[in-house]
C-alpha cells in the first residue's frame, strides 16, 4: 500500500438517532455481525464535520445540513483493532475519533453503501448500546441518552 493510500488515524463517529432515542445501527460486510453507528475516517484536508456530512451521505444518503450535526466537542482515542492496522502507517496503533449525533423525525430506511454494510437496524438506545461493537460506539449511545435526559456526564 503506498503512503497515499493509508488511512489518516482520525475518524468520526455519527449517531444517528430520532426524538424517541431510536438509533441507527449499521451491519458492516466485513466482518459480519460488526454492528455500529456511522464511522467515517478522515480524508487528507478534511475537517471532523466534513468528515460526518460526507458519510452520513455516503453510507446512509441521509443529508442534512453542518447545522443539523451536534459536535459534541468530544474525542475518543483507542486502539486501531489489529484486523485492521494494515491500512495505517506501520507503528500507527491508535485512532482519535470525534463525536457528533444527528436527530431525524423518526425511523426510516437508508441507502447503505453496499461495499461497506450489509444491514440496517433501528432499536431502542439500550438495546442499540449492547448491540454494538466498539466501546467507544457504546459509550456515545450511553451518553446521548443521558444529554436528552436532561443529565450531564458525571
Amino acid at each position: 500500500m503506498s503512503t497515499s493510500e493509508l488511512k489518516r488515524p482520525e475518524s468520526v463517529l455519527v449517531l444517528v438517532h430520532t426524538p424517541a432515542l431510536e438509533i441507527l445501527l449499521l451491519e458492516r460486510k466485513d466482518p459480519p455481525g460488526f454492528w455500529q453507528s456511522v464511522p467515517a475516517s478522515l480524508e487528507n484536508g478534511e475537517t471532523p464535520l466534513d468528515a460526518a456530512r460526507r458519510e452520513l451521505v455516503e453510507e446512509t444518503g441521509l443529508q442534512v445540513g453542518a447545522d443539523a450535526l451536534q459536535n459534541w466537542q468530544q474525542t475518543n482515542r483507542f486502539e486501531i483493532h489489529p484486523r485492521w492496522r494494515h491500512r495505517y502507517a506501520p507503528g500507527v496503533h491508535h485512532n482519535t475519533e470525534h463525536v457528533f449525533s444527528v436527530s431525524i423525525p423518526a425511523p426510516r430506511p437508508v441507502r447503505l453503501a453496499p461495499d461497506e454494510h450489509t444491514a440496517q437496524l433501528w432499536l431502542p438506545a439500550d438495546a442499540a448500546a449492547n448491540k454494538v461493537f466498539s466501546w467507544t460506539n457504546r459509550d456515545a449511545i450511553i451518553e446521548l441518552v443521558r444529554r436528552l435526559s436532561g443529565h450531564s456526564r458525571s
